[in-house]
């Protein structure tokens, strides 16, 4: 090889070392998502659009690197001509053999000056300025791979599926195999496997097969007491509880089946946050957020919109329902709008009542969950009048000032102190406070306090207590005494007509009126100027609850079987009394039976069994729990003494939460007794 042949060889390597460095990020961008792609593949078991991923980068590598092989070697030459300057253009003579003198002459010259005037840095200036990052190749392959992972994800979002028949070890004597078939609206794979402990879907089909054939007939015991059949034909049974099995034939190996249950969808409302949320004087828009998710995918959802307008009885309620759109995410829909008070039709005054209800994908046993009710509050025009509407109808005095007329006054008050008189004062201020006494008595009337307001002062004139008259019934008649000499200090009805909410608010307003009442009576008008506001504020919150809100619900009574009417069939009827100390729901005299025999070594009583399940089933809840019990049944059964401890433990604790019994303690009639109602006989 002459030594034109070698400088221009390491040049061109020189060159092609910068380009792959320049190259390098673009495919390693385009190749980190078809690796992702196949990672997602190969765990869930469907690593084909990895790997013909894989394939096409490789493919379009080797493409690449062809182009750029073809673009150095055609113009190398031009590139140093371009960028060196020192090369003096003169770079093709590298590249071929001169044929002139002056030819040969210059290529000397640039062999002895070639090494000074090109440096690693200008290997890198040629290379970022031949070759940019092409953003195209790895948008197309986050494209291709996102498509991919989706469709892993849609079609993975189950479980793998359990190693298949062919992979099972061989098969031994009497051995069974469990073939689980998931409810197809779980999108769960269906798998086989020997025995041993597994976790499925509610609502799964499990069947218990004999992995050989000609095996002799036996049973699956289950934990609930039930028996299952298996011969020529597999145990079937439907997984809606947790439970243990054993196979008769080998009655010392118990598994468990878990059981997932289907949840019910969880809804929210993430905007407007607040229960109750007022919107400011102006407002044109408001952003409503929901969302829901299921477990495994949601069917129905949508937004129910109730618009109260008016006042008092004169209020209309419109309603609206809004079906939720479907996302990408079948197990989820989530919904964000900014909504115009006028396209939701509301006013000053209005209020919009809205939820969400959502149901899942399960056709059998479909779940529905329902969101509280929010409030939107658009407030309309402030009321002069500040009475109550909340509060029941009642004849106004023509003297009764409103809490607003008092705080006028009461400023009025504090602006003409300077200039007043003491007596004056004195008697301004008495004046104030006397009026927010009535108004204070009438409020009080609510809660059951006694008022002097409409119809004299109770306390100051009870004509009858101390009178002499005789009864109007005669010596020792009860005829209306109560009527004449009593009066009530404390109406229930009266006392208990609101909620506890409104109760709340008005003794708030009430304790206001009495210290704005205190500072009064002292001739100290303006510290009772904070007290009269806050008792505004609260009648003022009195009002705006006038108008409530409630889902209309509906009592559906049972079906009424018309062979059994008017026949005078009294089969299965229960009496509406029941005996003295019989507690609701208290412990059924089967299980206080059964917890008093597992204290002994003596029989147990019959059925027992089935009276243990039937207690572990309906009162412990939680999983680990309810599968110890019944491992403790299935002990007991089996005639293991020493396990009755456990299960008598088990029972006591079922009926720890249960109500007292309260019985009146009976009372022996014994001879003093009797002597002693004798002695008291007149």
């Amino acid at each position: 090889m002459s030594a034109a042949a070698d400088y221009s060889y390491a040049i061109r390597r020189q060159l092609w070392r910068a380009l792959a460095r320049r190259r390098a990020p673009l495919w390693m961008a385009a190749l980190l998502p078809v690796l992702l792609v196949l990672y997602g593949g190969l765990r869930a078991a469907a690593p084909l659009p990895g790997i013909a991923l894989l394939v096409a980068w490789m493919a379009w590598l080797l493409f690449d690197i062809r182009v750029l092989s073809l673009r150095l070697q055609s113009q190398w030459t031009h590139w140093l001509d371009a960028a060196i300057p020192e090369l003096e253009d003169s770079t093709a003579l590298l590249a071929q053999a001169p044929v002139s003198a002056i030819a040969q002459l210059q290529r000397k010259r640039l062999e002895a000056r070639i090494h000074q005037a090109l440096q690693a840095d200008d290997y890198r200036a040629i290379a970022a300025a031949r070759t940019g990052f092409r953003w195209l190749p790895a948008a197309l392959s986050v494209l291709v791979c996102g498509a991919c992972w989706a469709w892993l994800q849609q079609g993975g979002a189950v479980k793998p599926a359990a190693p298949s028949r062919a992979a099972l070890p061989p098969a031994q004597p009497g051995e069974l195999l469990l073939k689980v078939t998931p409810p197809a609206y779980t999108r769960a794979a269906a798998f086989e496997t020997p025995a041993r402990d597994i976790q499925v879907p509610q609502y799964s089909d499990v069947r218990w097969c004999f992995r050989r054939a000609n095996e002799p007939a036996s049973a699956v015991e289950l934990g609930d007491g039930k028996v299952l059949p298996v011969g020529e034909h597999c145990a079937q049974w439907q997984a809606d509880e947790s439970l243990f099995w054993r196979a008769r034939h080998q009655p010392k190996n118990r598994y468990n089946i878990r059981v997932t249950p289907d949840q019910a969808p969880e809804v929210a409302i993430a905007a407007p946050a607040e229960t109750v949320h007022v919107l400011a004087q102006g407002t044109q828009a408001v952003q409503i957020a929901v969302s829901a998710k299921d477990d495994y995918g949601i069917v129905r959802a949508s937004l129910h919109l109730t618009l109260a307008r008016g006042s008092g009885e004169n209020i209309r309620f419109s309603d609206k329902e809004m079906p939720l759109p479907a996302s990408a995410d079948p197990r989820v829909r989530t919904w964000k709008k900014q909504w115009p008070l006028a396209e939701l039709g509301m006013e000053p005054g209005d209020e919009l009542y809205y939820f969400i209800r959502a149901t899942d994908n399960a056709p059998d046993h479909p779940h529905t969950s329902q969101s509280p009710t929010y409030t939107l509050r658009l407030p309309g025009p402030q009321s002069e009048s500040l009475d109550a509407t909340a509060l029941p109808s009642m004849v106004k005095p023509e003297n009764l000032r409103s809490q607003r007329q008092i705080i006028i006054d009461t400023e009025q008050l504090v602006a003409d102190m300077p200039k007043l008189s003491p007596q004056a004062l004195r008697s301004r201020s008495e004046t104030i406070a006397t009026d927010q006494a009535k108004l204070r008595l009438r409020y009080g009337q609510f809660l059951g306090e006694e008022s002097s307001l409409f119809g004299g002062d109770e306390h100051d004139e009870h004509e009858g207590h101390g009178g002499a008259g005789a009864a109007p019934g005669g010596f020792g008649k009860m005829d209306n005494v109560l009527a004449q000499f009593g009066h009530a200090h404390d109406e229930s009805e009266a006392a208990t007509i609101f909620d506890p909410a409104t109760k709340e608010v008005l003794r708030r307003a009430l304790k206001a009126m009495w210290a704005a009442e205190k500072e009064l009576r002292a001739i100290a008008p303006k510290p009772a100027l904070p007290p009269e506001y806050k008792a505004l504020e609260a009648i003022k919150e009195l009002q705006q609850a006038e108008r409530v809100y409630l889902h209309r619900t509906a009592f559906v009574p049972p079906a009424i079987k018309e062979e059994k009417r008017m026949t005078g069939d009294m089969v299965g009827a229960q009496s509406s009394r029941r005996a003295q100390g019989e507690a609701l729901g208290g412990a059924p005299k089967e299980v206080r039976e059964l917890v008093q025999a597992l204290g002994s070594d003596g029989p147990l009583p019959a059925l027992w069994s089935k009276t243990a399940r039937d207690v572990i089933a309906a009162r412990i809840a939680s999983d680990d729990d309810r599968l110890a019990a019944q491992r403790a049944v299935q002990d007991v059964q089996d005639g293991c003494v020493e396990c009755r401890g456990a299960l008598r433990a088990w029972l006591r604790g079922t009926l720890a939460d249960l109500p007292a019994v309260l019985q009146a303690r009976p009372l022996a009639d014994s001879r003093f007794r009797q002597a002693w109602r004798g002695k008291g006989a007149p």
